[in-house]
């Protein structure tokens, strides 16, 4: 007996109302990211397991669904010491590791800087909340075998050109470079080993303040000339709003020390997707982190004010492939976050101006209704047939709930689609 009629935890379905705008929201991210170069592609939703752990997707490897292997006894049961020694197949929880697996598989087909779309859903075994499902849909564009900052640029006025073709505005694009981060954690003391532990903690400015990150820091154990370091660094920062972007802005927000290559490289980018754009669209975050350990040089995010969350975010991550291939080629990425962006875009309101009802009655002949509605769709509408109920009143409110805007009545003397008159829906 089925103890449920809900859908798993964490997953969801989806209202026709719903579908519609996530499907609008889609085609219009789909447009864009084309028109800018993008090529679409498709990966199998599983991934071998070893493969989906081998170290590529940080703390989100910890969240995969493992499959188990067929065939599996009793004894294969007692002898596992690991879980993942009975998986052999795992549900892939990103898209960038089945890229990478499959730019390894077919390099020699694809051109020699190849941009990439995927549009896929992906999951993770995430403790279900407000914004965070087991099952959601990733947006991703990448572009492989560019390793200069054209690609960070592409990416990011792509993106940009998406998130305006929905009709958001007042966001902006959050930057950084892993690299200017391990620096940081170089002038300030911290060991080499520690860097990433340290990271994960900083990646929580936002949620629990500067006061927070310290405080994390020094219930961890770490020594405290680093800690007072970073504290102290903490203090004299100024917000980032206030800075003007560009290489002298970058340089004044941190210490002495860091590479002053790398923060020319990252206002050089800043400044090229801000003249794209017509208008400041980027700024410099010091402290964003991206929690995906495969980043290697510049990572981004899109800020907006409606949430405290970003809208999408990605990165470099030079060295990921090289995994698979047995020789580094140069990557980045940019993912929108669907699932929180969806909800901030509406439909737009002539969608449906040619969704037609045809209401009939129990005397209708069949072959009436269905030449009927033939000749309505050769004429370019979006036709549905239903029985003319008692009460009216509810189908109409489900109709245009569904995007119909007409009906009309078909009778036994109906003989042509221009005997049908038709009415708006409402009156």
């Amino acid at each position: 007996m089925v103890s449920s009629v809900h859908p798993p935890r964490g997953m969801r379905d989806f209202l026709p109302g719903d579908k519609a705008r996530r499907e609008h929201v889609l085609s219009v991210i789909r447009s864009v990211f084309s028109a800018h170069g993008f090529d679409e592609i498709e990966t199998p939703v599983m991934e071998d397991s070893s493969r989906l752990h081998a170290g590529l997707g940080g703390d989100n490897e910890k969240l995969a669904f493992a499959v188990l292997r067929r065939g599996l006894t009793s004894e294969d049961l007692g002898r596992a010491t690991d879980p993942l020694d009975l998986a052999d197949l795992g549900l892939r929880f990103d898209l960038t590791v089945p890229l990478a697996r499959f730019y390894a598989t077919h390099r020699a087909e694809l051109p020699t800087v190849f941009r990439s779309i995927q549009i896929a859903p992906v999951w993770r075994a995430e403790r279900p909340q407000k914004g965070r499902y087991r099952q959601f849909v990733q947006c991703d564009i990448d572009i492989i075998g560019e390793e200069g900052p054209l690609a960070e640029i592409e990416l990011m006025t792509a993106t940009a050109a998406a998130v305006t073709a929905l009709g958001l505005t007042g966001w902006s694009i959050r930057v950084n470079d892993r690299r200017l981060l391990i620096g940081l954690l170089d002038v300030f003391g911290f060991a080499v080993a520690d860097r990433e532990t340290v990271l994960v903690t900083i990646d929580k400015l936002d949620k629990i303040g500067p006061d927070g990150v310290v405080a994390e820091l020094r219930e961890r154990g770490f020594a405290e000339a680093p800690v007072g370091a970073l504290e102290t660094f903490l203090g004299r920062q100024q917000p980032v709003e206030a800075l003007p972007f560009g290489e002298a802005a970058i340089a004044a927000a941190l210490p002495d020390g860091v590479d002053p290559a790398v923060v020319a490289d990252l206002a050089a980018i800043g400044l090229a997707v801000d003249a794209g754009q017509g208008a400041p669209v980027v700024q410099f975050d010091p402290f964003l982190v991206r929690g995906m350990g495969y980043y290697t040089g510049t990572i981004f995010e899109i800020a907006h004010p409606s949430s405290s969350s970003s809208l999408g975010g990605g990165g470099r991550y030079d060295g990921m492939i090289g995994r698979f291939l047995g020789a580094d080629v140069p990557a980045a990425g940019f993912s929108i976050g669907f699932e929180r962006i969806v909800d901030l875009v509406d439909l737009p309101p002539d969608r449906a101006a040619d969704a037609v009802a045809l209401l009939y009655g129990a005397d209708t002949e069949p072959a009436t209704l269905l030449r009927l509605k033939t000749e309505l769709i050769a004429l370019g509408r979006r036709v549905r047939l239903e029985r003319t109920p008692r009460n009216l009143k509810p189908l109409l409110e489900q109709l245009s709930a569904a995007g119909f805007t007409e009906l009309a009545s078909v009778s036994a003397a109906t003989a042509t689609v221009d005997d049908l008159r038709f009415r708006p829906i409402g009156t």
